[in-house]
């Protein structure tokens, strides 16, 4: 099987421009190709998973990566998905993120002399002289065709600032230099970037006159649609300061039966004719299913070791034994305690288990929370500075534990 085969057949293609010249390049191992990562936060999360086992996938086969770091793109703000403008970062924050997207991008690629290469747009993009390239390059885009583009269009009605607007020129032109200077002759984005990876086509084509090759990566969605990649309303890193790698097998542990195996067709490196084995597990099978992506995907980011910690531990809490060493913690501020306790469902926000505390005050009405083994059914209720002082253990649902000290 070609790698292009087996990228369709594990659901990962979603839109090319030109599918037989790209096989053809990506099958023989010609593509040099990039996907360019904006650095909006100082950790990746699982949002990247797909994009980062792409780059390896097609590295194996002997194309080679470039991971262009957003330095100069993430000063103006991608407004694609969006319905309010990204907060604007300091230049600092931003050079502090991509170092460490640096050190994250490192476990999934193999960088150096001859193989994938680390770029930084900001090397570019701050240095262009305004009126030049609107010479250059905006007489190349047509306003018509941007205020097409599905990213615009679904920002108009709440206001898009001009900042935002020069977001595909600047994509575009990442992808216009890169053709120019490095030999890159295609871009790999997620779905919804697909305009701006046109206009880098298109931008090409109109300078230079030549060819150049964009597809995009089926986006990671569950059952209902909705993007995976965060749990409680916040993301879920790959950086084990931020997302512990217990939390990180435990969000994969718990996915829906209905989306287990195309997590694991899309994002593990297991054989499809494995893979395809497992399509009629049912039941008790889909929970084995869950445990081998989970597993894959924590070794993955995190290494055998941590792993096999976390599936050990894992397996302690859902027989109902404790293991308090390896559980995920979190110990709460001060400034929460009044009258000598803290209330159980600021806790609970205050521990990432819940996103607001209607949503914990739910959880706990519905009798979805336990603490130290006591079912809690009062929103009201609260947990003493004693018992924190020796540590609360809080399980939320059936296979979520979370330790709480003070």
């Amino acid at each position: 099987m070609t790698i292009y085969d087996e990228l369709k057949a594990r659901g990962l293609i979603a839109q090319v421009t030109d599918e037989e010249e790209i096989k053809e390049m990506i099958n023989n191992g010609k593509a040099t190709f990039y996907i360019g990562f904006d650095c909006t936060a100082d950790s990746l999360t699982a949002g990247h998973f797909m994009a980062l086992t792409l780059m390896k996938r097609l590295q194996q086969a002997g194309n080679r990566p470039i991971a262009l770091l957003g330095g100069g793109t993430t000063m103006i703000g991608d407004p694609s998905g969006r319905t309010d403008m990204r907060k604007m970062l300091t230049k600092e924050d931003i050079d502090h993120n991509a170092e460490c997207f640096k050190r994250q991008m490192e476990r999934f690629i193999e960088f150096g002399e001859g193989k994938a290469m680390m770029l930084n747009n900001a090397d570019w993009l701050l240095n262009l002289n305004y009126v030049d390239l609107l010479r250059e390059v905006g007489a190349c885009f047509s306003v018509n065709n941007m205020l097409r583009a599905e990213c615009y269009k679904q920002r108009m009605e709440k206001g898009l600032s001009f900042l935002e607007f020069n977001y595909m020129i600047m994509q575009s032109y990442d992808f216009y230099h890169l053709f120019q200077n490095y030999g890159c002759n295609m871009e790999f984005g997620g779905d919804d970037q697909w305009s701006n990876m046109l206009g880098g086509t298109e931008l090409i084509r109109r300078k230079l006159g030549k060819d150049a090759y964009a597809m995009t990566i089926t986006l990671l969605t569950d059952s209902q649609g909705k993007k995976m990649g965060k749990t409680a309303g916040n993301a879920v890193w790959l950086d084990p300061n931020k997302t512990s790698p217990f939390e990180f097998y435990q969000y994969w542990r718990n996915v829906g039966d209905a989306d287990v195996l195309k997590c694991i067709r899309m994002l593990t490196f297991l054989p499809l004719e494995q893979i395809d084995e497992m399509d009629t597990w049912q039941g008790e099978q889909l929970n084995k299913a869950k445990e081998i992506l989970a597993y894959e995907l924590t070794k993955m980011v995190h290494g055998e070791q941590e792993a096999e910690k976390a599936q050990n531990t894992a397996r302690t809490l859902f027989s109902g034994a404790a293991d308090h060493e390896h559980m995920p913690s979190t110990q709460l501020d001060a400034a929460l305690v009044k009258d000598g306790a803290v209330g159980l469902l600021a806790a609970m926000v205050a521990a990432g288990l819940c996103g607001s505390n209607r949503e914990a005050r739910q959880l706990v009405q519905q009798g979805g929370v336990l603490v130290d083994g006591e079912k809690i059914t009062d929103p009201k209720a609260v947990l003493t500075t004693e018992a924190l002082t020796e540590g609360v253990v809080i399980k939320k649902g059936k296979k979520v534990y979370h330790k709480i000290t003070l």
